[in-house]
């Protein structure tokens, strides 16, 4: 059966606080660990009341400290944010402490509007272009200290020296991302939760264009998506009126922690807003377990994924902790 993997945003819900969904998610990841999931990934999100993800970096410490078995790692580190350099020893830093259980994912877009981004790249040089190539080719150069004699960085090296860094995904929604990310030998994940390019094309572009790394000798394809469970149709169908309303208000440009599904239920949706909501439920699979992994595995096939890797925006902490348990145990071998 195909691994489970977890992406968790932080989700910060009406009434709760940003330090409470953080220890939220410290509590999901040993659940997580426990039910067999092989990978646990945190968001970077910036200056957005509903997400507390915003410093991957250090959650993957956290988490790392407080389970065993799964990878964890970035889903993504948002290079256009970040120094090369400091990405390096941060990630160095944390594989020296946890060796062969830390990921660096990649992501190409700055994860948040753009006065956030202005703050926080503003001391860096900004520029409008793309220039994540630039960057991430910088982050290799320093590991493998390929930058020609009388550089200014050839003599630069990310400490600590000794360590490797971890395997490098690239995160994207696009075919272009799909490309690039086979072209530079990273594996992949695909934001189908968010994406409008259909997955299984992607997934066959970053097959057809990948080329063995010292990261990665052959492809990783992980599909990313969106999926509420519970033990019936019904309750899951509850739990996503919360997702339906966060979809319309991020459409508006409103900006604002998860509501409850009886606020969501009482909420005067206008036609167009439940347009939106009727687009958002083709990237999102709720249910009972049965009924939701029939929707995923003809995706799941479709794409030929590797690994599937799941996203939950639910209201309440306990009902999305029962979730993860009830996804696991419908994709059980």
């Amino acid at each position: 059966m195909i691994p489970l993997s977890v992406l968790d945003l932080s989700p910060v819900s009406d009434g709760m606080t940003g330090a409470q969904a953080l220890h939220n998610t410290l509590d999901l990841a040993r659940l997580c660990d426990r039910l067999g999931y092989v990978r646990y990934w945190v968001a970077e999100h910036h200056n957005m009341p509903a997400i507390a993800s915003s410093a991957p970096d250090v959650m993957i410490g956290q988490i790392a400290a407080v389970t065993q078995n799964m990878r964890i790692g970035s889903g993504g580190v948002m290079l256009p944010n970040h120094a090369p350099l400091m990405v390096a020893e941060r990630f160095k830093t944390l594989e020296a402490l946890f060796p062969n259980r830390i990921d660096l994912g990649l992501g190409r877009a700055p994860g948040t509007d753009p006065a956030t981004s202005y703050a926080l790249r503003r001391r860096q040089g900004i520029t409008e272009e793309d220039d994540f190539l630039e960057r991430f080719q910088e982050l290799m150069l320093l590991e493998t200290r390929g930058f020609p004699a009388g550089h200014p960085f050839h003599n630069v090296r990310a400490m600590p020296a000794e360590v490797p860094l971890p395997p490098i995904y690239l995160l994207g929604s696009s075919d272009y991302s799909a490309r690039l990310a086979g072209q530079i030998g990273a594996a992949f994940a695909f934001a189908h939760h968010f994406a409008t390019f259909p997955a299984e094309e992607a997934m066959r572009i970053y097959r057809d264009s990948f080329r063995p790394s010292v990261s990665h000798k052959v492809p990783l394809a992980i599909l990313g998506t969106q999926a509420m469970v519970a033990d019936t149709d019904e309750e899951a169908e509850r739990l996503a009126l919360t997702f339906d309303l966060n979809a319309v208000r991020r459409a508006k440009g409103e900006y604002a922690p998860l509501s409850s599904p009886e606020d969501a239920a009482a909420y005067d949706y206008t036609p167009i807003d439940r347009s939106r909501v009727a687009q958002g439920r083709n990237r999102i699979s709720v249910g009972s377990p049965a009924t939701v992994r029939a929707k995923l595995t003809p995706l799941i096939e479709a794409t030929k994924a590797d690994e599937l890797m799941v996203t939950s925006m639910i209201y309440d902490h306990t009902a999305r902790k029962r979730s993860y348990e009830l996804l696991a145990q419908a994709f059980k071998a």
